[in-house]
C-alpha cells in the first residue's frame, strides 16, 4: 500500500525548504575586504563628508574602490583582494586624522533583495574559520627611545666605575650625546663604550666649545629591538 498525505503537509514541508534555502543563500556569495570607518571623538561625525574624503584619499593613492556604504552609523569601502585592502588603510588614516577608527573588516557580499529580506550568511567561531589574525605595529621611535634612554644611564655608570672625566651623558635627536671638556677623556670613553654596548655607532664631534661622543643604534640593534617588542605583544595576547 503505498503512503498517502494530506497536501497541507506536503505544502508545508516545501515551504519549509524553500525559506530554509533562501535564507541559506548569503552563505554562498562570500565576503569582501573592507575598511571599517568609526568614530572616536565627540563631535566627529560619519557621514558624506567623510566619504568623500576617503574617496579622494583612494583615488590619490591609486587604489581602486568595489563599493561603498553606510551601515549602523560606520562607513565600510570595500575592495577586490586583502593586497588592496592593506595599502587603503593608510591613506583612508591619514585623509580622516585622529577622531576617526580606520580598522580592516571582512563585510558580506549578500545582494541587495536578500539584504531586504533581512537574510544575512552564518557567522562562524573562530575555532571554524581557521583562528584569527592579527595585524600588529611596533612604534619604533619610541623603542628606540626608551632603548637610548636605558643607554644613558648606562653609560654614566660606566665611565664613573673607569674613572673617565665627562661633563655630561644625555639623549638627543641624534642619540646619546656624552660631552667632554678636550680630547683626551673623550677617546678614552670610545674605547670603553665601543667594547662594552657594541650594538652603537660612535662618531667624535667638535664644537669648538667642547668635545661630544655621539652614540647612536645601529640598523643591526634597532632590528633586534623590533623583534623584541613584537614578541613582547605576542606573549602579551597569549596570557
Amino acid at each position: 500500500m503505498l503512503n498517502k498525505y494530506p497536501l497541507w503537509k506536503y505544502l508545508l514541508i516545501g515551504t519549509v525548504t524553500f525559506f530554509g534555502l533562501l535564507y541559506a543563500a548569503p552563505n554562498l556569495y562570500g565576503e569582501d575586504p573592507a575598511i571599517q570607518v568609526s568614530s572616536s571623538a565627540r563631535g566627529a561625525r560619519v557621514d558624506e563628508t567623510t566619504l568623500a574624503k576617503a574617496l579622494d584619499a583612494l583615488e590619490q593613492a591609486k587604489i581602486p574602490v568595489l563599493a561603498s556604504s553606510f551601515e549602523e552609523g560606520r562607513l565600510l569601502l570595500r575592495f577586490s583582494g586583502t593586497e588592496v585592502q592593506l595599502k587603503a588603510a593608510d591613506p583612508v588614516k591619514e585623509a580622516l586624522g585622529t577622531g576617526y577608527v580606520v580598522a580592516l573588516n571582512l563585510a558580506p557580499s549578500t545582494p541587495g533583495w536578500l539584504r531586504a529580506l533581512n537574510a544575512a550568511p552564518m557567522y562562524l567561531g573562530l575555532d571554524l574559520r581557521g583562528g584569527v589574525h592579527f595585524l600588529m605595529e611596533v612604534d619604533m621611535d619610541e623603542a628606540v627611545r626608551m632603548a637610548e634612554e636605558n643607554y644613558v644611564n648606562e653609560v654614566r655608570t660606566l665611565l664613573r666605575d673607569n674613572r673617565v672625566r665627562y661633563l655630561t651623558v644625555t639623549r638627543g635627536s641624534d642619540g646619546v650625546r656624552i660631552k667632554f671638556a678636550d680630547a683626551e677623556p673623550r677617546d678614552a670613553a670610545r674605547k670603553l663604550v665601543e667594547r662594552e654596548f657594541p650594538d652603537l655607532a660612535l662618531r667624535d664631534v667638535d664644537d669648538g666649545s667642547a668635545q661630544y661622543l655621539l652614540a647612536a643604534l645601529a640598523d643591526a640593534a634597532k632590528d633586534a629591538i623590533r623583534k623584541f617588542a613584537l614578541q613582547q605583544n605576542i606573549t602579551t595576547l597569549r596570557n
